[in-house]
C-alpha cells in the first residue's frame, strides 16, 4: 500500500513497540532514557537507547511520521546499511552536543542555586522559580514568603525547594528520536535541495533546502532563548543537523574519490 523501505520500516515498528513497552511499565525512562553524565542513574547505552523512546503519543507520531515521509527517499538513495548508520551516528552526535551545552547549562544553575542559598529573600526566590521552571511554580510559597520575609520556616522551604529544582533538572532526562530526525531533514534538504514541498501548515510549495534553512533557524532561536518550562531539546536537534551536514558531505567527498 505504501512504499516504504525495509530499514525505515524496521525503524518505525521498533520505536513505536518501544513506546508500548513504556506504557506497559516494561521499559522505564530511569533505565533507558539519556541523563546526564554526572547523574546516578547514567549509562552509556542510554547514548543509543534514548533514541527509540518518546514522551508521548504526539511525540512519537511527530518524529515517526517525518521518518516516515522523508527516511524512504535517503534509504534508496544510500541504502539500507549506510540509512541506518547516518540514523544512528547523527543520533549520538545530537545527543553529545545537548549534553555539552546541558553541562554548561547545569554549572551556570548550580551557580545561581549557591547565589540564592547565601542570601535568600522572597524577590530573590521568586526570580529563580520564574526564571528556571515559570508556570507559576512555589507560587504559594513565593506570596507566604513576600508576605512574612522574616519567617525562617518559609526561609529554610525556599532554599528545600531551589535545592529540588536543581536535583529535577540534573537528573530529567532525555529521549525521543528527534535527533536523527532533524538530520535526516538536513540530509534531505542536502541532497535534494530543490524538490518542492507541500507542508500541512504551509498550503504553498517549498523547497526542501529552504524549509530545512527556516527550520534550523527557528531550533537556533529557540535554543538560545529557551523559555522557563520549555522541555524540548532544542539543541539535540541542532546537534542532529550539524552532524549531519558533517557526515553527508565527508561521504561525498570520499563517493566523489571512489569514482576517479
Amino acid at each position: 500500500m505504501f512504499n516504504i523501505t525495509p530499514m525505515v520500516r524496521n525503524l518505525l515498528i521498533i520505536n513505536v513497540v518501544v513506546f508500548l513497552l513504556q506504557l506497559a511499565g516494561i521499559v522505564d525512562a530511569d533505565t533507558f532514557a539519556l541523563h546526564y553524565f554526572g547523574s546516578d542513574y547514567f549509562r552509556p547505552v542510554q547514548l543509543f537507547t534514548h533514541m527509540f523512546m518518546h514522551g508521548g503519543w504526539g511525540h512519537l507520531f511527530s518524529n515517526m511520521f517525518s521518518l516516515f515521509i522523508f527516511g524512504p527517499l535517503l534509504e534508496r538513495f544510500w541504502g539500507p546499511q549506510r540509512f541506518l548508520a547516518f540514523y544512528l551516528i547523527t543520533g549520538l552526535g545530537a545527543s553529545l552536543l545537548y549534553s555539552g551545552v546541558r553541562a554548561y547549562e547545569l554549572n551556570e544553575l548550580e551557580e545561581d542555586v549557591a547565589i540564592y542559598v547565601e542570601s535568600p529573600s522572597p524577590v530573590a526566590f521568586n526570580n529563580f522559580m520564574d526564571e528556571h521552571v515559570g508556570d507559576g511554580a512555589g507560587q504559594e510559597l513565593a506570596i507566604a514568603y513576600l508576605r512574612n520575609p522574616d519567617n525562617p520556616e518559609y526561609e529554610e522551604a525556599s532554599k528545600e525547594l531551589v535545592g529540588r529544582v536543581y536535583t529535577a533538572v540534573y537528573n530529567s532526562p532525555l529521549l525521543g528520536a528527534s535527533g536523527a530526525i532533524f538530520a535526516i531533514l538536513m540530509a534531505f534538504g542536502l541532497l535534494f535541495p530543490n524538490l518542492e514541498l507541500m507542508l500541512l501548515f504551509l498550503p504553498i510549495p517549498i523547497k526542501a533546502k529552504y524549509f530545512v534553512l527556516l527550520y534550523g533557524a527557528y531550533e537556533l532561536y529557540a535554543g538560545f532563548k529557551r523559555l522557563p518550562g520549555d522541555n524540548v531539546a532544542h539543541f539535540a536537534h541542532l546537534g542532529g543537523m550539524l552532524f549531519a551536514y558533517i557526515l553527508v558531505r565527508m561521504w561525498q567527498r570520499n563517493d566523489y574519490r571512489d569514482n576517479f
